[in-house]
């Protein structure tokens, strides 16, 4: 299934509020005391400045999912001869932004990525699988389309460059140097649109927001298949309760296809993960996070962000892998 529709609904769909003009640094203070960690292309910067961040992700999954409910090892194991059971997914994002003007920045974002997955077969052996390296960079253009203080509305347009590889292999009771199934890939191998759009509101110690984005693929990548398009909107709250602390609370819901086509070195009756029509899903987040931000002496300029949070609903074309929990942190340093 593909989410382009859904997308451009989301967008249609943003609210526009009036507000007062505040000055440019009050603007910049609240964005950076106020969003998320997890939150990324939310803002633009005063022209000619520059920021440079580091964001550190993890995600554990556990466990097996079939729509709402949870699958057992012993019934996957019914139907395919190895099961996943765990796996642990560290996302490493170097960022850097430039503003050619008040109202437009760039944005560039490089991954480094490292996964890793346990699985137990049918005789009850277990072992882990691994892969390790460069995921897709991102570059993107961040424009306002208002930017009146304490009010902004942000579109946002990017492209995602395959740089990732989707020739990740590992050793297997099975075969050496397997191909490894699609989720154990480190990129999409296609070129893919990133269109987004953000909304954001400050009111003294209170702040809101709202985002939608969009992963559209353009064709099938070299090993004759592309992941399914992907929508994401997030909206969340936030409270200043010190003049540089702030936290918030956040929901997120994401929809993401099925493969379309399929990697002929995959056998789709071994692994759930190797099967082209088990990847589709609809999931929604609860996080909660703390911020903390330093406007003057040594420090100036630093942000230092930490969120967390758990799925409260799973829909999953299963049986496929479940999400546990999930962590940010982030580093930002503007000059």
């Amino acid at each position: 299934m593909k989410y382009s529709a859904i997308f451009l609904a989301a967008l249609a769909c943003c609210p526009a509020v009036q507000a007062a003009d505040h000055d440019q640094h009050q603007q910049h203070h609240t964005h950076l005391t106020s969003s998320p960690a997890g939150v990324m292309a939310d803002h633009v910067h005063a022209k000619g400045s520059w920021m440079f961040s580091y964001t550190w992700m993890h995600m554990r999954m556990d466990g097996m999912r079939d729509g709402t409910s949870g699958v057992s090892d012993g019934k996957v194991l019914k139907k395919y001869m190895v099961t996943p059971e765990n796996m642990d997914t560290d996302m490493h994002m170097f960022g850097a932004m430039y503003a050619v003007n008040d109202d437009f920045t760039l944005m560039a974002m490089a991954p480094w990525i490292k996964k890793s997955m346990q699985h137990k077969t049918r005789m009850g052996k277990r072992f882990t699988t691994g892969s390790e390296g460069v995921g897709d960079v991102k570059l993107s253009g961040i424009y306002a389309l208002s930017n009146r203080g304490n009010h902004q509305v942000l579109v946002n347009f990017g492209v995602s460059a395959p740089s990732g590889d989707i020739n990740e292999k590992d050793n297997t009771p099975a075969m050496k140097n397997a191909r490894l199934p699609y989720p154990m890939q480190l990129g999409s191998g296609t070129w893919d649109l990133l269109p987004g759009l953000t909304w954001t509101l400050s009111r003294g110690a209170h702040s809101w927001g709202a985002q939608t984005q969009g992963t559209v693929r353009l064709g099938d990548n070299d090993n004759n298949y592309s992941f399914g398009d992907r929508i994401e909107v997030s909206g969340w709250g936030a409270y200043r309760f010190l003049p540089s602390w702030s936290a918030s609370l956040r929901l997120k819901g994401q929809a993401w296809g099925d493969v379309d086509g399929n990697d002929r070195q995959l056998n789709k009756n071994v692994v759930p993960t190797a099967d082209n029509d088990l990847q589709g899903g609809q999931r929604i987040d609860f996080l909660a996070g703390v911020n903390f931000y330093a406007p003057a002496g040594v420090f100036s300029g630093n942000r230092l962000a930490l969120e967390g949070g758990i799925p409260v609903y799973e829909n999953l074309d299963g049986p496929q892998m479940s999400t546990d929990w999930m962590l940010t942190a982030n580093w930002q340093m503007v000059f």
